[in-house]
């Protein structure tokens, strides 16, 4: 079976290329700005705004999974628009839909969320997040959409790199110590996205790591890790600082989990063994 995935060239997107095809299965993968060579995968240009190009890459591919990893931050057409036109384009060509969306969809107000918790968000982005959920669930009612929280792994995480450039003295900032998430490894991420995939499961999923954990505290244990002096990792409170967003949401992903043979481990586990 032929597995799409959109965004391959991003940190999650180039781990679920790597799974599909270590798992043997036919692999396509698109890439907005920089093309990629990877051994047995078809790369295709392809931006979300751009309903036609869309609609044609799928066509093409004629996938029976199409994972959506992209990650346009806060712009609208990128993050709220494109994963509908996509689900359209999917729902149409008759594939499956896994979309990636994010805890930021929530406001923090309720600290635990589960599945069946509606969005509230408090960002443009997360705002951004929601709307897409909505537009998919209306035009692919049997898709997956699954919220994840902070992605860690090697380098290629944006916040694996923000805790070396702050260990280094080369990033100003700090880490705070009241903002709380669910770190997840990117490749257990990966993987219960495409058990997920191939699977009959359809609607909203979470998929957090079992910890929850504040940044300065997986901040730690990142330096800790990558053997790096982690009392020169700078604290602070974000309620101290002007930065709008949640102060502490935490995933559960334990009615997810049970659906899962992929472990959805806790960043202290995964952190300690090297991962």
């Amino acid at each position: 079976m032929t597995v799409l995935i959109i965004g391959g060239s991003g940190f999650l997107g180039a781990e679920l290329v790597r799974q599909a095809v270590a798992a043997g299965h036919a692999t396509a993968a698109t890439f907005a700005t920089r093309p990629v060579s990877t051994p047995g995968v078809a790369w295709h240009a392809v931006d979300l705004r751009d309903p036609e190009r869309v609609d044609a890459v799928v066509a093409e591919t004629a996938p029976h999974l199409v994972v959506n990893a992209t990650s346009g931050d806060s712009d609208w057409a990128v993050t709220a628009e494109g994963p509908v036109r996509l689900a359209m384009a999917t729902a149409q060509h008759g594939s499956r839909l896994v979309h990636v969306s994010s805890d930021a969809v929530f406001s923090g107000a309720r600290i635990h969320y589960d599945e069946t918790d509606l969005p509230d968000p408090v960002t443009p982005y997360g705002a951004a997040k929601a709307a897409a959920e909505t537009g998919i669930r209306f035009v692919h009612p049997d898709a997956v959409i699954a919220r994840t929280s902070l992605i860690i792994g090697d380098r290629r995480s944006v916040h694996v790199r923000a805790v070396h450039e702050l260990a280094a003295g080369t990033r100003s900032g700090v880490l705070f110590t009241d903002d709380f998430r669910c770190p997840v490894h990117v490749a257990d991420l990966a993987a219960a996205l495409l058990e997920l995939g191939f699977g009959d499961s359809h609607g909203v999923q979470h998929l957090g790591g079992a910890d929850a954990l504040s940044r300065h505290d997986l901040g730690v244990l990142i330096a800790e890790r990558d053997g790096l002096d982690a009392s020169k990792l700078p604290a602070g409170l974000r309620a101290d600082a002007a930065i709008p967003g949640p102060l502490d949401v935490r995933l559960d992903s334990r009615a997810t989990q049970r659906r899962l043979r992929t472990t959805l481990r806790g960043a202290r586990q995964f952190l300690a063994a090297g991962a």
